[in-house]
């Protein structure tokens, strides 16, 4: 049984080369320069049910420093029924921004049907995503465009927790920026894997080449990172991430731990519609390291005191190159206050992702009022 404890050591040094992958990955992320993209941009909104959001969404999209005749944007009502429609409607100020209605055809993949609603309309060559809860700063689009080059099929853009001064918005703060720089880090490194559909854009063309979301339907999510990884698959389009906080795109932690879960058990299910088996054995082996976590202390006190020393030294690895990671990318995108979290969100951590996993790939969930099943 013993045995075990070199298992668990060989999967904290796994798990090192990949977080020193993604720290190496930061570590390339450059500033564009002046892009050369002056064609039309589509804005997709999809929105069910954020009437308490959604105006102060719309003004931060018609704050945006752009110019009116290369943006159109598209709100599309995914079946609201909280009157959030009607209140954006009378707010709208701007001759290029319109509400489209999409029609549930009562599968599983709502918002991707709603995309797909505003793409049908979209006249623009590159499509920028984001979501109906989130804020943005003026320069947002005009700095996330300037990213695109003739080469350059998709733009990741980084995301980040509004501060409400909480010790459980502190963590979610935490956590949410290690997956914001995760994505970010692999995509600097040539591997992407995960980005956010709140902050995102892509070309229509390329889109449609590559069959858009037409083999993951039968899905609730994956208007994000599963298109970005198909467009990679390619090999021979450019997927950059914009690391600049003008691009930034804020959002509101999770209320509860209930509406926490739910969403983390949303986005670990796309993991099991990966295409790439190399990557799906990464993140299998990642997986087994953080139920490692979890059994080593049990194991030390009923089999042998050997395990409390793999525990140690497994912990320890994690939350020195973890650290590396959240200091680099709190550094490039000017986040503060993160660190204060580090020691209990480590600790917060390793049962959450051991849960939201599970739940993920075997449970459902709730999402916008709707319960998903698997």
């Amino acid at each position: 049984m013993v045995y075990a404890g070199f298992v668990f050591l060989f999967l904290a040094v796994y798990y090192s080369f990949f977080l020193i992958r993604i720290f190496s990955g930061l570590k390339k992320l450059k500033i564009a320069e002046t892009g050369n993209f002056n064609g039309l941009v589509t804005l997709i909104i999809p929105f069910r049910n954020e009437s308490e959001k959604i105006l102060r969404n719309l003004e931060s999209i018609q704050n945006q420093n752009f110019p009116d005749e290369r943006l159109e944007v598209i709100y599309i009502n995914d079946n609201s029924n909280d009157g959030g429609e009607i209140l954006l409607e009378k707010a709208i100020t701007k001759k290029n921004i319109r509400i489209i209605n999409a029609e549930s055809d009562g599968k599983r993949a709502h918002k991707k049907t709603a995309i797909l609603e505003g793409l049908k309309e979209a006249k623009g060559e590159i499509i920028v995503s984001t979501d109906s809860d989130c804020l943005h700063g003026k320069n947002w689009l005009k700095t996330l465009i300037n990213y695109f080059d003739e080469e350059t099929a998709f733009v990741s853009g980084p995301v980040e927790f509004v501060d409400d001064n909480t010790f459980f918005a502190g963590l979610q703060r935490l956590e949410f920026a290690g997956l914001i720089f995760t994505g970010a880090g692999l995509i600097g490194a040539g591997t992407p894997v995960i980005c956010n559909a709140a902050n995102l854009a892509y070309r229509k063309k390329i889109f449609e080449e590559v069959g858009g979301f037409s083999d993951n339907m039968g899905i609730s999510s994956g208007d994000d990172e599963l298109l970005m990884q198909k467009i990679a698959s390619h090999k021979k389009y450019k997927i950059k991430f914009c690391p600049e906080k003008d691009s930034m795109v804020f959002t509101e932690p999770n209320s509860g731990l209930n509406q926490l879960m739910n969403q983390r058990k949303r986005w670990a299910s796309k993991g099991l519609h990966y295409k790439d088996k190399g990557l799906i054995f990464t993140l299998t082996l990642i997986f087994l390291f953080y139920l490692g976590l979890l059994i080593q202390p049990f194991l030390g006190l009923f089999i042998s005191k050997f395990f409390f020393l793999t525990f140690a030294v497994s912990l320890l690895i994690k939350m020195f190159f973890e650290f590396l990671i959240i200091s680099k990318g709190s550094k490039i995108l000017g986040i503060k206050g993160l660190i204060k979290y580090f020691i209990p969100a480590e600790i917060f951590q390793v049962p959450y992702i051991v849960i939201s996993a599970i739940g993920g790939a075997a449970g459902g969930y709730k999402w916008r009022g709707r319960t998903i099943k698997r």
